[in-house]
């Protein structure tokens, strides 16, 4: 492994190689931003043509949770860093190499291992950093799902240990609920499908992201920067809209940002990191963390003089970074609307027209009715007025499915 400290030429003996672990619409934008600055990126994800395997220099498609392909790809192609971007990864496998001196992990090996599994992460935080978070209990049955919703009461959250975007996730107002979200859970969890979180019900105000950077500072040593928080709605634990900022009561916003840190402190490493927090009044709670872009940050690209992506790519090559914050603005997602492949967008041309939006297609091979396939960014001089701007301009933008000749 080479120093990031000199930045190389791509596809040359001086190039400075960057491996994403998955390549979906995130990926693609760390992608493009780690390429603006001459970076060499490997694209690998579990599908073909992935979006960011369509602007990578090369793609590769693996199983990420085997191991043994997953650390001989690592071996042939040498990368200065190894990016997760999913959870579905050999996680025992980046540690290894990270312990022997293969590979440099971001943010760090043992971080990737904490945070693709609930289990870890919220442990760590309610247990050993002693953060505010709802009541939980952990099942392996059906039958100790029960009895942990006994415990915790209704309404409670059911979601697998293991999963991302919402998928396995459930509200549960009632015990005549829980064998469903038992199945729904098994069937959502990208590995070890065995296992859920039960997660005590928080009546909080809102939710938001306290997206936070540590990055190299001017004395050498590493800085913790935030961006303004970030509102969000989610729907069946899926994101559908956020916006920049999320006016907080002042006290609130200085607990949001003393979690984010001695969370990602205690993790450690370069890069950005998405903190899922509940506010309510001044109190706030710990939700979740994900040590590399979010997908409610993806507003960001309207918002800040540096987007989440840009931040993540240039924090994790020892960069400055800057989070300021330009605009109030909002996101809102495009739907695939339909279970097919291949399809196409028509409205694009009148979802621009609405002032201030832009709109971002991912390019995903295969849309599923649920499947967030684009998203509409809108500047706006406030975030109400942010959020009616791209909710607009996403509603005008239709899948189609196009009919082979």
């Amino acid at each position: 492994m080479k120093s990031t400290a000199t930045l190389g030429t791509p596809l040359s003996p001086s190039a400075t190689k960057v491996m994403l672990l998955g390549s979906g619409e995130l990926g693609k934008e760390v992608i493009i931003s780690l390429q603006r600055l001459g970076i060499e990126v490997i694209a690998v994800d579990r599908y073909a043509n992935a979006p960011g395997h369509q602007v990578a220099h090369r793609s590769y498609v693996i199983d990420m949770t085997d191991g043994t392909a997953l650390a001989a790809l690592i071996e042939e192609e040498q990368p200065d860093l190894v990016v997760p971007e999913i959870e579905a990864i050999a996680t025992p496998t980046l540690v290894e190499l990270e312990n022997a001196g293969k590979v440099r992990v971001i943010p760090t090996a043992r971080a990737t291992w904490l945070t693709m599994n609930r289990e870890g992460i919220r442990r760590l935080a309610a247990e050993t950093l002693g953060l505010a978070t709802s009541p939980y209990r952990f099942a392996d049955s059906l039958e100790e799902l029960r009895t942990a919703c006994s415990e915790i009461g209704f309404p409670c959250v059911v979601k697998p240990v293991m999963s991302s975007s919402g998928k396995g996730q459930s509200k549960l107002d009632s015990a005549t609920d829980i064998a469903t979200a038992w199945d729904y859970a098994a069937a959502g969890g990208r590995v070890n499908a065995g296992r859920v979180i039960v997660e005590g019900f928080i009546d909080f105000d809102y939710e938001i992201t306290q997206l936070t950077v540590r990055a190299i500072g001017k004395d050498g040593a590493i800085e913790t920067h935030f961006c303004e928080p970030i509102g969000h709605v989610q729907v069946q634990g899926d994101y559908v809209e956020s916006w920049q900022p999320q006016a907080m009561h002042p006290t609130a916003l200085t607990r949001a940002r003393d979690i984010a840190k001695k969370i990602t402190d205690n993790l450690g490493g370069l890069g950005l990191f998405g903190v899922e927090l509940f506010v309510k009044n001044e109190m706030v709670w710990f939700s979740e963390v994900s040590p590399r872009p979010h997908d409610t940050g993806m507003v960001t690209m309207a918002s800040q003089a540096q987007n989440e992506f840009e931040l993540h790519a240039k924090a994790i090559l020892g960069l400055p970074v800057d989070t300021s914050l330009l605009s109030p603005a909002a996101s809102a997602v495009i739907y695939g609307q339909h279970d097919a492949k291949g399809i196409a967008f028509k409205g694009v041309a009148e979802a621009l027209q609405v002032p201030g939006t832009d709109i971002r297609l991912f390019g995903k091979p295969e849309s599923f009715v649920r499947r967030r396939m684009g998203v509409a960014l809108a500047k706006a001089v406030d975030t109400d007025t942010a959020r009616i701007l791209a909710k607009a301009a996403a509603a005008k933008v239709t899948p189609v499915i196009i009919e082979a000749k």
